[in-house]
């Protein structure tokens, strides 16, 4: 390998030496974009004077020079909104098994006359295992006609190769004359050959070749002098070309490309000749297509969401969700994949909606109405968290409320069923469901009214239930009247129950609506408070809620039932097998491990209740060491229990009959579930609470933050049973 000439070291210098200084006022800086093909993989840095080219790995012939090689050749760089112009493109190979542990190539350029310097470096990647045979093309470095230019090859680091090269860009000559019109009723264009004989075609004109059409519309026509030829297209594009040559091999060439400024080239054509192919996953919660264009374009893409599956629907764009392009593919992750969440890609004032091109979906939802609840029953084949809010639709719009309820699916290789329970609080409720562990995710509204068809049936079974409640009001007017007058209490009463059955569920959860709305009393129950639960787990704030218990003087009521005894007695027997209390897992467990600590420490606590349901339950199925308790049988001694929950000696009279509230448990009971489905699944925590966290419940040193954590925007409530 020789060393480079004297002279060829002075233009080396003399180039190194221009790097370092600015370019000339007035030198064109390049604006088309460059491109690199290397056989190994690579990246590219370059200076402020070029634009970043991608860098592509692609096998490549060998050059029919002794190695080390550096050919430079001439050829036209070309742009959909630009004009074609000049440039020098750039071939080397050298073998590196000579060279000690390069990691690329730095070539510098010099144009003489305009005194115009750039550098540009190919590295290759730290994880590529490249061959001692390295070869890299670049396509291509712009020059103006009549310029010659001064290219140097060296490596990186420095291990003595330098190779110098010189290339000099002739000015152009003038190629064929034609004159052309413009057809677009007939989608064609006329071409008129003034004089001689030309051979015309129109073509795609890409970077560095202009491409021919399709096969049915590819035509390469003979045209003498005084002839026109019509030349029909199958879009118009912006990068649609004219080109005409002389008759001979290799002849000069004209080219004019007339739409690169007609608005109409960027419309709906441009986008029908694209093709978009869908490779979006479920499963990797990722959208990704590949675009296919005619043009060498590069639009932008964001994610949207559509109403409907309608052509006019409109797409409703997500904030800071543009996606990734590398070579025309377009990704975007951490995304609920369905077949209204799309693409949106734009090109200057033009746009198009793209959308996956499949049906099926991760997971469906469903509604069913229960008494003031309504029951989402979600399916899914993916693990995610999915959360739900009401919401009052007034037009198209429907802006989720607080709170917020969440339910978690753990990863499993068969479908999963969930299902959540929300409050009714008006008629004419809507509900959004969404997955929430993902930050791009469209929103489903369903409404009850629409889906099922028995808010009608509801609103007669409430009036009816109002107008009952309206009689018995008007007939106890002295009591209401009292209970008007009377200083209202807001109390706060903590609903602790087993979770052994659905049906205890729902009569819990209507107990609960009854205590709140026709009592004013401050209710607390787990299934209403899913988004403080999320955030602090079920332990803690069960802990926070006995706390508030004792400070505000409130009540515990524990609603006892045939499923509650049986747990007890497994509780117990955890207890048997363990000194003190066992590890408290669940909601119920720790209201257990609390009631034991005070029922020790003071013999009857006073702010502890039970109560059961009539029809569920008996007197007989309660503990003996819970008889210390008040115990209220339901709905017949509800105005008894309303008086403690109250903190009146006298109980409203006008509750005393307890004809609504039985004939709505009597309804609710007789209703039942359809489905015994889970309410939801939840892993076991990592650690138990330890200790019987008597007193007021206060956590032991160094217990897990509960079994209901936060995942994804909103909170997983994840709940420690299964109906």
């Amino acid at each position: 390998m020789g060393r480079p000439a004297p002279r060829a070291l002075l233009l080396a210098a003399a180039a190194f030496a221009l790097l370092l200084a600015a370019p000339r006022a007035g030198a064109p800086r390049p604006s088309a974009r460059l491109r690199v093909i290397a056989n190994f993989a690579c990246r590219v840095r370059v200076d402020s004077t070029l634009s970043r080219p991608p860098c592509h790995r692609q096998a490549q012939d060998g050059l029919a020079m002794p190695l080390p090689a550096l050919a430079l050749s001439t050829a036209q760089l070309c742009q959909a909104t630009h004009d074609c112009q000049p440039c020098v493109r750039v071939r080397l190979a050298l073998h590196t098994a000579g060279l000690e542990s390069i990691h690329g190539l730095e070539l510098h350029f010099l144009v003489l006359g305009s005194n115009r310097g750039s550098w540009l470096q190919v590295l290759r990647r730290r994880q590529e295992t490249a061959g001692s045979l390295w070869q890299v093309q670049l396509d291509c470095f712009p020059v103006e006609s009549g310029h010659r230019v001064l290219v140097s090859l060296g490596t990186i680091p420095d291990r003595g190769l330098s190779l110098n090269r010189s290339h000099l860009v002739r000015a152009e000559q003038a190629g064929p004359t034609f004159n052309y019109v413009w057809l677009p009723e007939a989608r064609a264009i006329e071409v008129e050959v003034p004089a001689g004989a030309h051979m015309v075609r129109l073509c795609h004109q890409l970077v560095l070749e202009c491409e021919e059409l399709p096969s049915r519309f590819h035509q390469q026509v003979l045209v003498s002098g005084s002839r026109r030829v019509v030349l029909p297209y199958e879009f118009l594009l912006p990068c649609l070309c004219i080109e005409a040559s002389y008759l001979q091999r290799d002849s000069l060439r004209t080219k004019r490309c007339p739409f690169q400024d007609q608005p109409a080239a960027y419309g709906t054509e441009l986008w029908a000749s694209m093709q978009f192919r869908d490779y979006s996953s479920s499963r990797d919660s990722q959208m990704a297509m590949v675009l296919s264009a005619r043009c060498p374009l590069h639009p932008t893409a964001t994610l949207c969401w559509k109403e409907s599956d309608a052509g006019a629907s409109p797409c409703h764009s997500f904030p800071n969700s543009t996606a990734m392009e590398s070579d025309r593919a377009y990704r975007v992750e951490k995304v609920d994949v369905h077949p209204l969440l799309c693409f949106e890609f734009s090109y200057g004032n033009s746009s198009h909606v793209e959308c996956p091109h499949r049906q099926d979906t991760a997971w469906n939802v469903s509604v069913s109405i229960r008494f003031l609840q309504l029951l989402l029953h979600i399916t899914s084949t993916v693990p995610a968290s999915f959360s739900a809010a009401l919401c009052q639709q007034q037009g198209s719009q429907c802006e989720p409320a607080s709170p917020v309820y969440t339910v978690t699916c753990p990863e499993s290789f068969a479908p999963q069923e969930l299902t959540l329970l929300l409050p009714v609080q008006i008629l004419g409720d809507c509900v959004l469901v969404w997955r929430s562990d993902v930050p791009f995710a469209r929103k489903q509204l369903l409404c009850p009214d629409v889906a099922r068809r028995r808010f009608g049936l509801l609103a007669l079974g409430l009036a009816l239930a109002l107008g009952l409640l309206v009689t018995v009001l008007l007939r106890s007017r002295r009591s209401l009247r009292k209970l008007a007058t009377a200083p209202r209490g807001r109390r706060p009463v903590l609903l602790v129950y087993s979770p052994d059955s659905e049906e205890h569920k729902t009569l819990v959860c209507a107990l609960a609506d009854v205590l709140r709305s026709a009592l004013g009393c401050d209710v607390r129950l787990d299934l209403w408070e899913t988004g403080s639960v999320g955030r602090l787990g079920v332990l803690p704030w069960l802990y926070a809620q006995r706390e508030l218990v004792g400070r505000e003087r409130g009540t515990v009521l524990l609603i006892w039932s045939r499923g509650s005894a049986q747990l007890y007695q497994l509780w117990l027997a955890a207890a048997a097998g363990s000194s003190g209390s066992p590890d408290p897992r669940d909601l119920f467990g720790a209201a257990m491990s609390c009631l034991q600590g005070e029922l020790q420490g003071a013999g009857r606590p006073g702010d502890w209740a039970l109560a059961y349901f009539s029809d569920l339950c008996s007197r007989r199925d309660v503990p003996p060491a819970l008889g210390l308790l008040p115990c209220y049988r339901l709905p017949r001694d509800l105005p008894g229990l309303a008086g403690v929950l109250q903190g009146s000696a006298q109980p409203p009279g006008w509750l005393r009959p307890s004809i609504l509230l039985h004939r709505l448990l009597k309804s609710e009971k007789r209703k039942g579930l359809q489905s015994r489905v889970e309410l939801c699944r939840l892993l076991q925590p990592k650690e138990a609470l330890r200790g019987r966290a008597c007193g007021r419940c206060s956590p032991a040193p160094g217990a897990v933050r509960g079994v209901i954590g936060t995942e994804g925007p909103g909170a997983v409530a994840r709940l420690p049973w299964r109906s």
